[in-house]
């Protein structure tokens, strides 16, 4: 797949900058759009089937040197880490000064850059002056480089609770415990996996093949009980539905033998599973995620999922009608 499939136009104003509750739904069956309740989409959702959903949560790592964002990716010694900032008007050397005394010094160039501290931090102090990683398209939008207090919840799903993710697996964030309840009350399984999102999703592919773009890797756990949960749906006959592509690809991966582990133990490890047109499913049977970006692997899995033209056609049709889009916006369901 060329990345120039994955380009549509949309016009700036249908971003979304904070959620709408409940959200619209374009619901896709037989390749044909249509809008219906969030309160419809949860009663196609049966009794015996497994809603499967991603229970990470978003790192508060991003951290200002006056007009300068830093996002502090992963730490490799007590005063090292790798971080993420625009880091072309810098020299090796050269250091900026963070919140509460600590200073950064840049000590290699690249894609993430590494640096080091005068200080050691802990969590404590990511709490107290970072803020949530919000996508830079939301900060465009808004006209605002940093976050405002309801992004602390607007930004993490309901049941989010392993910490280790740079952006909110944000289908999820159209659904409320109480959501999750109402379904349990009817007989539906939800099943946790645990999907770290990673640095990837900051970066754009740049290959002009898709086959020749480097998936960014990503942290994935599933449990023995929830892989048998879907297991046994599948062997009666019932739907597995994925809420969103992270969980999507948590599945697939096991399914896939990309992971370590078994039924037995369960599945870990870190993926770098690239779906798009000409993959075949083993496991998700219906898909429920966001509008998601021109030139994005996520734009080409839910491709790979239905097929391009429909995918296509199908945001080209939710445009027209003003469908909120992106990470705080209207969620989509495709039914294979």
């Amino acid at each position: 797949m060329k990345i120039n499939d994955l380009k549509f136009p949309y016009p700036e104003e249908l971003v979304a900058t904070s959620p709408q509750r409940p959200s619209r739904v374009m619901w896709v069956e037989n390749n044909q759009p249509t809008e219906i309740s969030l309160t419809s989409l949860m009663e196609k959702i049966q009794s015996g089937d497994v809603l499967v959903v991603n229970n990470t949560r978003v790192l508060k790592r991003r951290v200002f040197s006056g007009d300068v964002e830093i996002l502090f990716l992963k730490q490799t010694s007590d005063l090292d880490w790798e971080v993420l900032f625009p880091s072309k008007k810098f020299k090796v050397g050269q250091t900026l000064e963070l919140p509460l005394g600590v200073t950064m010094t840049l000590q290699e160039k690249g894609r993430p850059q590494k640096v080091s501290l005068n200080q050691a931090v802990t969590e404590d102090y990511f709490q107290k002056v970072a803020e949530l990683p919000l996508p830079p398209y939301i900060q465009k939008a808004r006209n605002a480089r940093h976050t405002v207090d309801a992004d602390e919840s607007w930004y993490q799903t309901a049941w989010a609770k392993e910490p280790g993710s740079f952006a909110a697996p944000t289908a999820s964030l159209h659904f409320s415990k109480s959501d999750m309840d109402q379904l349990r009350s009817k007989g539906v399984n939800i099943v946790e996996v645990t999907l770290h999102v990673g640095l990837g999703t900051f970066l754009p592919v740049t290959a002009e093949d898709l086959n020749d773009h480097d998936m960014h890797e990503e942290y994935v756990e599933i449990s023995s009980a929830s892989w048998n949960t879907v297991q046994n749906t599948r062997e009666a006959g019932k739907l597995i539905w994925s809420l969103g592509t992270t969980t999507t690809r948590s599945l697939e991966s096991a399914a896939g033998g990309l992971l370590q582990g078994s039924a037995i133990e369960g599945f870990r490890g870190f993926t770098k599973l690239l779906i798009q047109p000409g993959y075949e499913f083993k496991i998700v049977q219906r898909l429920l995620t966001n509008f998601h970006q021109p030139e994005s692997t996520l734009l080409a899995l839910v491709s790979g999922f239905s097929s391009l033209e429909t995918v296509k056609t199908c945001y080209l049709w939710a445009i027209e009608r003003k469908f909120r889009l992106f990470s705080y916006g209207d969620l989509t369901a495709w039914s294979k």
